[in-house]
This record gives structure tokens, sequence and C-alpha cells, in this order.
């Protein structure tokens, strides 16, 4: 990006996966660690590299994926809430050491948002997962950018290391 267009303003860490699912207990080790390189030391090395192109650019903004899962647990999700556990504590460690620095980094929190990933689940599973929202519907794609656009924007620009929850109330219960 600097090569191409100069120099690095914004960033957006969206590399996840949702991983075997089964209690702690029960998870081999490689899919842990499977899960946790690719969905939380993915954003780390993200910001390894961003933000000294920020810093050396005169400041910018970064947005990590997150999830709910970052902020709730889940019994069979495991490695996926502690990577997304883990996102969340690294974007507020980031944050606060780069703030004064003029690089913002924040994260965003989405509920469960309808996209193919979830075309695969039957009936039951679908309506489920809708009822663990207020709001009483999936999020869009669409909702998330925009989200991320707030984020990288100058309208968000005294936010630093913080959780945008994007979840049509999934967390308020």
């Amino acid at each position: 990006a600097v090569e191409r267009f100069g120099a690095l303003h914004m960033a957006f860490n969206n590399a996840g996966i949702g991983g075997t699912l089964l209690p702690a207990g029960e998870l081999s080790p490689e899919d842990w660690q499977r899960v946790i390189a690719i969905n939380l030391s993915g954003v780390q090395y993200g910001l390894r590299y961003q933000i000294p192109a920020m810093l050396a650019a005169g400041g910018g903004a970064i947005v990590n994926m997150s999830s709910i899962l970052g902020l709730v647990g889940d019994p069979a999700a495991t490695a996926y809430v502690a990577a997304k556990h883990g996102v969340t504590g690294l974007t507020r460690s980031a944050g606060l050491a780069y703030a004064a620095k003029g690089v913002r980094i924040n994260s965003i929190h989405p509920g469960y948002v309808d996209t193919p990933l979830l075309e695969a689940l039957d009936a039951d599973t679908r309506a489920a997962l809708v009822g663990q929202h207020a709001i009483g519907r999936l999020g869009r794609a669409e909702e998330i950018a925009h989200a991320a656009a707030f984020l990288l924007s100058e309208g968000a620009s005294f936010m630093a290391g913080a959780a945008l929850v994007v979840d049509g109330g999934y967390t308020a219960a």
C-alpha cells in the first residue's frame, strides 16, 4: 500500500475462521492453534506492519474485526471465543499505546450477520440465532461496513481502543 499509494492511513483487519466447535477439554491442540493463528495472531501481524507505516505517514486509523463472542462466552466455540477476546484486549492495549501518536485503533463486535456462511444452517438453527437478537433479525454486511467506515473516519476522531458493538441487541440481554 505504501509503495503503491505513498502512505498508509487506514486499515481493516478482518481475517477469521470459526474453527472446530468443541468445549475446551475436547479441543485438539491443532484446532486451537489454527484458530488462534488466524483470528488473533493475524490481527497482531497486521498491526505490527500497519502501525509503523501510519506513524511514518503522520497518523491513521485501524479497525480490528472482533465479534460478539469477543465479549461473551460460548461453551463450544472455545478457540474462537478466546481469539476474539484476545482481539478485544489487543485492540484496547494498542489503542492506548498509539492514540497520542495519531493512530486510532478500535474494534467492531458484530452479532450474527446474514452471509453465505450461514446459508448451510437448517431453519431451526437459523430461527434460534435470529431469536438471540432483540431486533428480531440477523445483521446485514453493509451495516458492519458502515460501522467500519465510521471508525475509519474523522467522525470517530475521539475514539481509541473502543469496542463498537453492532449486534441487534444480542449482548444487551
